[in-house]
């Protein structure tokens, strides 16, 4: 089974330990972060208003902040860029406050200036967040039936762990840095977990193909087997994975302010997922399997 080739190449298997460790270190770190400090929710999932503002030329930040503590709207957060300006509010606003807000802000700054308002009640909030959890939660299980119907129970364990990786990831660094957790967030998680599914199947395919055909006498074959299967498929993980990251920083750079956390939390899964499926999902397949070696189909016996 081994070859000169297979022992130039690097051992994904062999090293997949410290990527473990790795893995179960950042996501223990996340489990801290997310007890203590939780999610920076948005209007998506908490009651209020947020207020997006087009602006046609540059508005000094400190005179908006000053606009807003003289107009008396509630606790609030604002967030700027140069033709963009981001109010969140805590509270809802009442239609006259909605109005008065509108109508002074293009009087004091600029008279063509469009705003995008959207306003959550806490009701409305509370079955977002349940209908995100019972979503991802679905696609979770769905992967699972198809990936054991499809494999068997212990690939489908491997990828179901794998994709939860990549999914738990993004979410302890939104918690870690503090960026706001909206709707488009919760998409950009659903998306990465189809990316991430996709690039472990491809793998896991290329294994089951090699070991209907392979000699394997040592669970050593089956280490190596797994580790050639990595490879034979890296190029094809990588250059996929390259073609949507270029789209997702494209829209992180130059899109609009409402899907840029949708853009940074696809970048950071899109790199999880690349990592997980080649360093976290087959080694995991391989420890699951333990130290048995397929048997060979006893072949029938020539009657006498």
């Amino acid at each position: 089974m081994r070859s000169e080739y297979d022992e130039k190449k690097f051992n994904f298997v062999k090293a997949s330990k410290p990527f473990f460790t790795f893995s179960i270190a950042i996501t223990l770190l996340g489990i801290i972060f997310l007890s203590v400090f939780g999610l920076n929710y948005g209007i998506d999932f908490r009651s209020g208003t947020s207020v997006d503002i087009s602006v046609s030329k540059p508005v000094d930040k400190a005179a908006v902040e000053q606009f807003l503590k003289t107009h008396e709207f509630g606790e609030y957060s604002l967030t700027t860029s140069p033709n963009r300006l981001s109010i969140r509010f805590k509270d809802a606003l009442k239609d006259t406050q909605e109005k008065q807000l509108k109508a002074d802000f293009t009087k004091q700054f600029d008279d063509k200036a469009s705003f995008e308002v959207n306003i959550v009640d806490a009701d409305i909030a509370r079955e977002q967040q349940r209908n995100a959890i019972v979503g991802m939660a679905v696609a979770s299980v769905g992967i699972i039936l198809y990936i054991t119907i499809r494999f068997e129970w212990r690939f489908a364990i491997a990828a179901v762990v794998a994709l939860l990786h990549d999914a738990f990831i993004v979410i302890s660094l939104f918690s870690i840095f503090r960026w706001q957790v909206n709707l488009p967030f919760i998409v950009a998680v659903l998306t990465i977990i189809g990316y991430s599914t996709n690039d472990t199947v491809v793998i896991f395919d290329r294994i089951r193909e090699n070991l209907r055909f392979a000699k394997l006498k040592t669970p050593a074959d089956v280490a190596m087997l797994v580790n050639r299967s990595i490879w034979q498929t890296l190029t094809r993980s990588i250059n996929t994975v390259i073609t949507v990251l270029l789209a997702a920083v494209a829209l992180f750079i130059f899109g609009s302010e409402s899907i840029r956390m949708f853009s940074l939390a696809m970048i950071l899964g899109l790199v999880s997922g690349a990592y997980s499926s080649i360093f976290i999902a087959s080694p995991l397949w391989l420890l699951l399997r333990g130290k048995s070696v397929p048997k060979k189909a006893a072949k029938p016996q020539s009657a006498t």
